[in-house]
């Protein structure tokens, strides 16, 4: 591997335009691509309200950390952009789920329009041993 190794997997919606699901930084760093509540088996959007979407979201993070040798306790920090601060509390409840006691740093910031006009995306950073 060089600098940068792409992290791809099919659990995980595929890039709906010129980016990537993750890169590996020099073995140690990966950084997640922003992810939308995108079904990777149909590459639909999920259906349900801005919890299911909140969901899948997190579900696609962790899947890109996954399939880099990360999981959840890897994910150093995460960027939140809702299409409606007031689902605020409601992806709280779902994230605190994901992450537990020890979550890691955060934002999160309400933004007018989304891909796919879906409510949530997330990106993250991740630090492997």
């Amino acid at each position: 591997m060089g600098i940068r190794e792409v992290i791809h997997t099919a659990r995980a919606p595929a890039a709906i335009g010129p980016y990537v699901q993750g890169i590996k930084a020099s073995g140690s760093m990966v950084f997640t691509s922003g992810q939308i509540p995108l079904d990777p088996e149909t590459m639909e959007v999920v259906e349900g309200g801005v919890e299911a979407q909140a969901e899948q979201v997190f579900k696609n993070v962790l899947a890109v950390v996954e399939a880099a040798g990360g999981s959840a306790v890897h994910i150093v920090k995460n960027g939140i952009f809702l299409k409606n601060m007031a689902d605020f509390e409601k992806v709280n409840k779902i994230y605190a789920r994901f992450f537990g006691d020890m979550p890691p740093a955060r934002f999160c910031v309400e933004v007018s329009r989304l891909p796919k006009d879906v409510l949530i995306e997330m990106d993250c950073i991740a630090c492997l041993n």
